[in-house]
């Protein structure tokens, strides 16, 4: 359901952090090709020596190996091994980016594009146009939102359905489910519920079979042992990794328990991610006993935090009276919060809510505006008939204008 509480969490531009896992993998399996002394190095990953494995590959990385900058950079931004330091994690992603290495250049652009030093959508989308013009699936779909929601490119929702498709052909999974929603909505391309239909089904499938990056030798034992160390050592994104893993089987059996036993161990440590993670589990019941106030408890936590996803389940379940009283004020508030900050299916819930006087006075203006951001054309068009041309043009304007972090109070 579109508009509801979603099973499953939707990957998000610039959470670089849980592709970086890669890079065990990456170093355990493939360390010997790399290295000079391929006996040395997988002894010394092997019995978790990072230190030696850091000295082979920056000496590889400092012979102009790109593909071996790109992993550095992964290492120190996501504290693989190393202290943690975007910095340093920036100056080999730059290296790499430079040499033309596409992994690298998605990296920076998704540096730039998110809110960790260098804010910069325009450099944003420089590099990722570079990558994605290399074929790379990540930065095809990263321009693809560049062009849905306009930012540093004219808002050109055809051109987001182009970059998308690209991606989503190459088995994107989250590219291909933004495509069923677009040709469910209409949006970018003709209203087609079986194309809908079509592109969910291939995202299922992805789902399902995929076997992340971090497998990409097949060596699931010696990867997961791995991470199942870094996550006993209280490594939070590691732990909501391994409840990710166990939840939707990615190369481990499918266990529900066993995923809520590390989204519980991450969530604890006040991790939104996995609070959200928590609260879906007991919204559905899947691992756990269903229990909706248990449910709405994580997600308070994660939305307190600025999650979006909890954000628009906690207004859900506010508007259904699920686990918390029926309070429409109060369902519009994490809504508010929520949209403002881009998130689609919230936008959606906020239209309707200024359209069906739920929560707020009744505004067709806002509820239109609202829903032509979250590319609901059809809904849109069904408020559309009680308004005036002028409230029309009005609604556009504010749609047009609107920028995400701020309301459509801003803008009048």
């Amino acid at each position: 359901m579109k508009d509801g509480i979603r099973r499953g969490k939707q990957n998000n531009i610039g959470n670089i952090r849980l592709k970086l896992l890669g890079l065990v993998a990456c170093c355990t399996l493939g360390i010997a090709a790399m290295a000079q002394d391929s006996n040395e190095a997988e002894q010394a990953l092997g019995g978790r020596d990072y230190e030696t494995t850091l000295s082979i590959l920056t000496v590889l990385a400092k012979q102009g190996n790109a593909d071996v900058q790109n992993h550095l950079g992964e290492m120190y931004y996501g504290g693989w091994g190393v202290p943690q330091d975007d910095e340093e994690a920036v100056r080999w992603f730059r290296m790499a980016a430079e040499q033309g290495d596409a992994d690298g250049q998605v990296n920076l652009g998704e540096i730039y594009q998110s809110d960790m030093g260098l804010p910069d959508e325009e450099e944003a989308e420089r590099w990722f146009r570079m990558a994605a013009e290399q074929g790379d699936a990540r930065a095809q779909f990263n321009l693809g939102w560049m062009y849905f929601w306009g930012w540093s490119v004219p808002q050109d929702k055809e051109e987001a359905v182009r970059w998308f498709r690209m991606a989503a052909n190459q088995g994107h999974a989250s590219a291909q489910k933004e495509l069923g929603w677009m040709y469910r909505g209409g949006v970018g391309v003709p209203q087609d519920e079986e194309e809908a239909t079509r592109w969910f089904r291939m995202a299922v499938k992805q789902d399902r079979n995929e076997v992340d990056p971090v497998f990409g030798n097949s060596d699931y034992e010696t990867t997961l042992s791995i991470l199942t160390v870094l996550a006993e050592q209280g490594n939070v994104d590691v732990q909501n990794y391994l409840g990710e893993m166990y939840d939707h089987g990615w190369g481990v059996p499918e266990d529900r328990e066993e995923a809520v036993r590390w989204f519980r161990m991450a969530a604890e440590q006040g991790n939104a991610s996995a609070q959200d993670k928590l609260g879906e589990t007991y919204y559905w019941g899947n691992g756990v006993p269903e229990d909706r106030e248990e449910a709405a408890r994580w997600f308070r936590m994660a939305a307190k935090q600025g999650d979006t996803d909890a954000q628009n389940s906690l207004g859900f379940m506010y508007t259904n009276g699920q686990g918390v009283p029926q309070d429409y004020a109060e369902a519009v508030r994490w809504y508010q919060m929520a949209a403002e900050q881009g998130f689609t299916y919230a936008q959606y819930r906020l239209g309707l809510s200024y359209y069906n006087a739920l929560g707020v006075p009744q505004n067709y203006v806002y509820a239109h505006a609202w829903l032509n951001l979250a590319g609901s054309s059809r809904a849109r068009d069904k408020v559309e008939k009680f308004m005036t041309p002028e409230q029309v043009t009005e609604a556009q304007r504010l749609a047009a204008r609107w920028q995400t972090g701020t309301s459509l109070d801003d803008w009048q």
